[in-house]
């Protein structure tokens, strides 16, 4: 067979020859992939994140204790013993021999005797690890959780708390891909109707992901890659894959009802649908990239881990997809299933559905645009913060340990700060300083106890531990953290010559906080920003490209609100497992809206391009509308379904971050592909009319010409995954 004739494109001549040579493209993936398996099992880094802020106040603090009490340094660990009618005589060699077996496991500096609880029911060991939490490795922590475990028995209950143990327990909270790619297929198949074609873009899907996610631990030897990282990476790139082959065997169905043969339906696809989908993943890559702008090397991590599943779906979409295709042929619609039969692309629902909103666009805009801002307005409240292992449900030791602790020695024991006075340059040393700032501090209200300090050896330093009245996520632990670091402690060391600073878990993560959250309007601007060129390149029309990136700021701010609402928890935030008020990680938000811009600019693509080729055409701008979305929608709401349920199939993870994750993705794809793209895009586009398609002389003389198509046949011929630009 001859090769088509419009396969001139650099994407057309790859796609010709990934077709022709389909056994050495399938044979090249195969052997990619067992390379990629036996790299990362014998030079796969591990997954790392520093979330100590460099300057802070708790960076201070860390870095004194590494040089001055280097034993100390490490995070902790805490084995909790209860038995409901005390811990007797008959139960302490049990904690003896406790203590005796963590002193000798990997990674313990030290464990220091045990704390009573007033009641006598409840003991606490501290075990101090010889490195932050992040650092030391997750089976290392889970070995000294299993070790607690096993002293239990004859009425003692004994759990591993601390955050060392709630982050281990974070990396095995995945798992639930599984579920999302289950109800993804049961989607592909209401769309195709045939088991085949249906499978075939989870098939790509996850040779994409798998590929790219080997990638990224090879990466983790030399960046800091958090463990959620990997996990998003995962969910991220089985969403797009999916939904980028989708577009192109949806494109490649039509042409072969058009009369195609299968090699020039493959070019044909991959040379319209192929090169929107190139676009739609580029925008997720370079928004991604913008992560940089937080400065944080974990957030650098996290985003090369998704960028590397993007590129290994988009690899696996542009040269093994067409080989793949050319074994099916022309058979694309084998193991059809009964009673599910193939509609045309063209939906008459959807274009009495556009004509309706047209007629009112006023009113329907007010509407949709009224529920946005509604959904919205939660996000003023929302609480940044680390979510600590209250969060968690009963089936984790880390939640079981802090309510144990909560109960027997007050919430706050469950986040106690670290109060370091350096009297380096003091004359009488850090001792005076430190008596004046523990009198000081037990007359706070909101401190429940400050511990006996330690100095070191020549008396330049000293450590308290204070405990709040409030637990780690309390609003009262931050107001007091605030507190001291802005008039209690600059006070008290006010011409003493010492330094006071206030550190511990609960004081880094609000210091992570307020980091991110003063970057995130910088980076919210910049990819707003980079949206409105990236549109109006495409498009050449500067109110398309406004109003496009004026839709997305609103569909996200919409999902930002439905977060706010779910961690307040009450029975919205019961549904996914949230009962009690959750602060949020400012990373989610951020990488949210990274992922989200990119995300919407697929739906934006596909249906406005489809517009333009028909107003191109001849059409008015109210025909050109309906006819876009009766031709794009009903793959548009496809798309968007398997993004759904891939997205919130996380929100069954027992890890808090996880869920809302889910549930931002999740509940922005959906406000997106049905409130934005199917209400407020055609009654915009009717209230601007013409005046959408507007372009300054001046500016379309300096434009580049960026054409996502290149289907030389008439536009009238194409469907909505090949419109011509």
């Amino acid at each position: 067979m001859s090769a088509p004739t419009h396969d001139r494109s650099a994407l057309g001549r790859l796609a010709s020859w990934c077709y022709r040579r389909r056994r050495r493209v399938v044979a090249l993936w195969a052997a990619a992939i067992a390379v990629a398996v036996v790299l990362t099992s014998i030079a796969g880094g591990e997954h790392r994140v520093d979330y100590s802020m460099p300057g802070s106040d708790s960076a201070a603090v860390r870095d004194l204790l590494a040089e001055r009490f280097p034993d100390r340094a490490g995070d902790l660990v805490f084995a909790v013993a209860h038995a409901p009618d005390g811990i007797d005589d008959a139960l302490e060699p049990v904690l003896h021999q406790l203590g005796v077996d963590l002193r000798s496991m990997p990674h313990v500096a030290a464990v220091e005797g045990a704390l009573r609880s007033p009641d006598g029911r409840t003991a606490l060991l501290p075990v101090t690890l010889d490195d932050r939490a992040e650092a030391v490795p997750a089976e290392a922590v889970l070995a000294l959780a299993d070790r607690i475990a096993a002293a239990s028995g004859d009425g003692l209950q004994t759990e591993a708390g601390g955050w060392p143990v709630q982050y281990a327990e974070q990396g095995e909270a995945g798992g639930k891909e599984g579920i999302g790619l289950v109800a993804a297929l049961a989607i592909l198949l209401l769309a195709f109707g045939s088991l085949l074609a249906a499978g075939i873009p989870i098939l790509l899907a996850l040779v994409g992901i798998g590929v790219g996610s080997a990638i990224a631990m090879l990466v983790a030897n030399v960046l800091d890659v958090p463990e959620w990282g990997s996990m998003l990476a995962t969910m991220i790139g089985i969403g797009v894959g999916i939904d980028y082959a989708l577009f192109i065997v949806t494109r490649y169905r039509s042409a072969l009802e058009q009369g195609d043969a299968p090699h020039e339906a493959v070019v044909r696809a991959m040379t319209t649908s192929g090169r929107a989908v190139l676009f739609a993943g580029g925008t997720v890559i370079v928004s991604l990239l913008g992560l940089g702008v937080i400065g944080l090397d974990y957030m650098w991590g996290a985003a090369l881990a998704m960028v590397l599943g993007v590129l290994g779906v988009l690899g696996a979409t542009t040269t093994l997809l067409p080989a793949v295709l050319g074994f099916a042929g022309d058979r694309i619609d084998r193991f059809r299933l009964p009673g599910l039969h193939r509609r045309s692309d063209r939906s008459e629902r959807w274009a009495r559905w556009s004509s309706a909103v047209q007629r009112r666009p006023g009113l329907a805009g007010t509407v949709a645009l009224v529920l946005l801002l509604a959904l919205a307005v939660p996000t003023f409240g929302m609480r940044f913060g680390f979510p600590d292992a209250g969060t968690g449900t009963d089936s984790l030791t880390s939640r079981r340990a802090f309510d144990l602790t909560a109960e027997a020695f007050g919430p706050g024991a469950n986040g106690p700060l670290v109060v370091a006075v350096d009297g380096a340059a003091a004359p009488a040393g850090a001792g005076p300083v430190a008596e004046a700032i523990t009198e000081r501090l037990r007359t706070e209200a909101s401190v429940a106890a400050v511990l006996p300090g330690l100095a070191d050896a020549d008396g330049r330093t000293a450590l308290l531990t204070v405990v709040p009245v409030g637990g780690p996520q309390d609003p009262t632990t931050e107001s007091l953290i605030r507190r001291l670091r802005a008039d209690v402690l600059p006070a008290m060391v006010d011409g003493t010559g010492a330094r006071a600073s206030v550190g511990g878990l609960t004081a880094l993560f609000i210091d992570e906080a307020d980091h991110e959250s003063s970057r995130l309007p910088w980076f919210i601007g910049a990819v707003l920003a980079l949206s409105f060129v990236l549109l109006l390149v495409v498009f050449r029309a500067p109110l398309i490209a406004l109003k496009a990136a004026v839709l997305n700021l609103l569909g996200i701010g919409a999902a930002y609100g439905i977060i706010a609402t779910a961690v307040q928890g009450g029975w919205f935030g019961g549904l996914i497992g949230i009962h009690e008020p959750t602060p949020v990680p400012v990373f989610i938000p951020i990488l949210m809206f990274a992922l989200l811009f990119g995300l919407s600019m697929d739906y934006e693509v596909f249906l406005l391009s489809r517009i333009r080729e028909e107003h191109l055409a001849g059409s008015s701008n109210r025909e050109a509308v309906v006819e876009g979305l009766a031709r794009t929608a009903r793959v548009i709401t496809a798309a968007a379904a398997i993004m759904i349920v891939v997205f919130g199939a996380f929100m069954l993870n027992d890890e808090v971050i996880l869920k809302l994750a889910g549930l931002g993705l999740a509940s922005a794809v959906l406000i997106d592909a049905t409130i934005v793209r199917m209400v407020l895009v055609p009654a915009t586009m009717e209230l601007l009319g013409e005046r959408n398609w507007w372009t300054p002389r001046w500016l379309d003389r300096r434009l580049p010409h960026l054409h996502l198509e290149a289907d030389p046949r008439p536009a009238r011929t194409i469907d909505p995954i090949g419109a011509t630009l």
